[in-house]
């Protein structure tokens, strides 16, 4: 707290108004290197050591909780960045006393910035990015201790969702919003490049938080594959999917990804469905479990249950694989109790709900996995058999939304796109909504052209077939 208060008291003004004041972090520096050199005297036991650094950087949080609710907007995030920074660089030095290699160093930074992160502290909101995409911090927590690091990351990426979820879902990009995303998509980026493995694991609980109308994030995070692994590319003609070795076999998948549904009231009437196909009024049950009140749904933005809904459909599509394993898998699939609950949940939800229904199998088609080529499925299957044509007008908003936007694309996104265009058996461009106007007609052939493989771009785009 002195610190803070010396490095705040030597704040000089900048020269203009834009200019930013200059700040002496004497005080800083002292507190962040007298902090290293006790939590390596060797003299004292590494427990009361590790006690003593956790209780250094719970001052700094509480020091700065306090300033942020004092000063409000007036809050000046520097000094807070400049202490943890410090510390993160100097646990960073190789030392054989104590060194961020430990896993309970980095578990206290984690805490740390979960403490403040910025739903708590809006203020320091860019600052906590930098911190937790730091190079001595968010490496570390994935390469080292064999993955114990990944949920203390995956808790710290919910929190900056979580804090920018209702500015993203209503489109409110104010300058600030704007330059926290674009840093936060970056963060996903390196992620997606360099540990592509994490998002694999964790895609689902990113899923739940990230708004429908947030696309390329959604793509970018649904488009990791393990890195031991070589994609077949989705434009070879007649590719067998049904044939890849790699289909057969189990996605990187949290462990609790669909705990919301296993907890849930309805699990029990669901597997008795699944084995019984009664009770046969089970649909409007899980529309009424599935909606929310009044209030949390005007605080969600969407009278639905979204996360409970997402692990609906990866719980019933589990337990589908699963039974399926020992039989045909065409007719398994189609004449299956999941499929006959899916089916009817496309036919009963309102336009809303089966918009977010079909978004959540849609979530599941990332790289060639089981799950992949199961839900890819279920879309052709509800696309074919549908009774209505707004049923199949969603289907084909979802995908397509996903592919109008800027790469990456998942691959599992890719195939099941090409097969339903392609395919006569769905009679895709017989259906109206392919040619309700001008523009959604040049839209739907410019994107089948980017999808066809390349001997059938030579004009052979299909066309709109006369009803």
């Amino acid at each position: 707290e002195l610190a803070v208060t010396h490095c705040l008291g030597s704040e000089v003004p900048g020269a203009t108004p834009q200019a930013t004041s200059q700040l002496s972090f004497a005080a800083i520096d002292a507190y962040v290197r007298l902090v290293t050199r006790l939590v390596r005297r060797k003299e004292e036991a590494l427990a009361s050591r590790l006690a003593f650094f956790g209780r250094a950087l719970v001052a700094v949080v509480r020091t700065a909780m306090r300033d942020t609710d004092e000063r409000n907007v007036a809050f000046n995030a520097r000094p807070y960045f400049r202490a943890l920074a410090g510390l993160l660089n100097e646990m960073h030095a190789p030392n054989d006393a104590l060194d961020s290699s430990h896993p309970q160093v980095l578990a206290a930074f984690a805490s740390a910035f979960l403490a403040l992160q910025p739903l708590r502290v809006p203020g320091f909101a860019f600052a906590w990015l930098e911190l937790v995409s730091h190079r001595c911090f968010m490496p570390r927590l994935l390469i080292d201790h064999e993955q114990k690091g990944w949920p203390l990351l995956q808790r710290l990426l919910t929190a900056i969702l979580r804090f920018m979820e209702p500015h993203l879902r209503t489109a409110d990009l104010t300058e600030p919003i704007k330059l926290l995303y674009k840093g936060m998509l970056r963060m996903f980026l390196v992620l997606l490049h360099d540990f592509p493995e994490f998002l694999c694991n964790h895609h689902f609980n990113f899923c739940d938080i990230i708004p429908p109308n947030c696309i390329q994030l959604r793509n970018l995070v649904l488009s990791a594959y393990p890195r031991n692994m070589r994609l077949p590319d989705p434009f070879t003609p007649n590719l067998k999917v049904d044939l890849l070795p790699e289909i057969s076999q189990p996605p990187r998948i949290n462990a609790d990804a669909d705990h919301a549904f296993r907890s849930s009231p309805l699990r029990e009437d669901v597997e008795t469905f699944l084995k019984t196909r009664k009770p046969e009024n089970l649909v409007q049950h899980i529309i009424h479990r599935l909606t929310l009140t009044p209030a949390a749904a005007l605080t969600a933005g969407t009278k639905y249950n979204v996360p409970l809904l997402n692990a609906f459909v990866l719980y019933v599509g589990v337990q589908a694989i699963q039974a399926n394993r020992s039989k045909d898998t065409a007719s398994g699939i189609a004449q299956s109790a999941p499929m006959d609950l899916f089916q009817q949940l496309a036919q009963s939800l309102d336009l809303e709900g089966r918009y977010l229904f079909v978004n959540a199998i849609a979530n599941q088609l990332r790289y060639p996995n089981c799950h992949t080529h199961y839900f890819s499925c279920v879309v052709l299957y509800l696309f074919s058999e549908a009774k209505f044509g707004i049923v199949q007008e969603q289907i084909t908003r979802v995908l397509l939304e996903r592919l109008i936007v800027n790469r990456p694309h998942p691959w599992g996104l890719l195939i099941t796109f090409i097969e339903l265009i392609k395919n006569p058996r769905y009679k895709f461009w017989n259906h109206s909504f392919t040619k309700c106007s001008p523009e959604i007609e040049r839209l739907f052939e410019s994107v089948a052209r980017s999808c066809l493989p390349p001997e059938n771009k030579e004009g052979a785009v299909p066309k709109p077939v006369p009803a």
